[in-house]
């Protein structure tokens, strides 16, 4: 049986990074916009991808591109609260990897939010799909 996602705990995603919220975040209901949890995911995979994977978008002539994202809301989040973003790699194909992702806020044990986010490798000129890097594999195996 597959765990419940709103159950999970932050030592569930081994690499993690905190985005503090900013005022203009907030929506008229005094909660963090929904569009914003989409931007807090793409903020830790980017990183990840760069600190860990060592993907340079402007100068690799392979590199990812998103094809997919999910996000589940379980609870809002509101400025001035700083989210701890969790990331672990989910499945690794051929020229794809999927990320979970989930947001905490501050005092929660379980996220606010979470979901999926899917890159697959690309020839920069070409758009086709390409196999994973050995180096983003390695890295990616690190974060199972």
């Amino acid at each position: 049986m597959k765990t419940d996602p709103s159950k999970q705990s932050r030592d569930n995603f081994p690499y993690r990074m905190s985005i503090p919220t900013r005022w203009g975040d907030n929506d008229m209901l005094g909660h963090v916009n929904n569009v914003l949890f989409y931007r807090y995911f793409e903020a830790v995979v980017v990183r990840f991808q760069m600190q860990e994977a060592g993907v340079d978008w402007v100068t690799d002539r392979i590199s990812p591109q998103a094809v997919e994202t999910l996000c589940r809301f379980h609870r809002p989040l509101s400025f001035p609260e700083t989210v701890e973003a969790g990331l672990k790699v989910e499945r690794i194909g051929n020229s794809s990897v999927t990320f979970a992702i989930a947001l905490f806020g501050e005092g929660h044990e379980t996220p606010a939010a979470t979901g999926h986010f899917i890159h697959v490798f690309v020839n920069s000129k070409t758009l086709k799909s390409q196999p994973i890097p050995a180096q983003a594999r390695r890295a990616y195996e690190k974060f199972r």
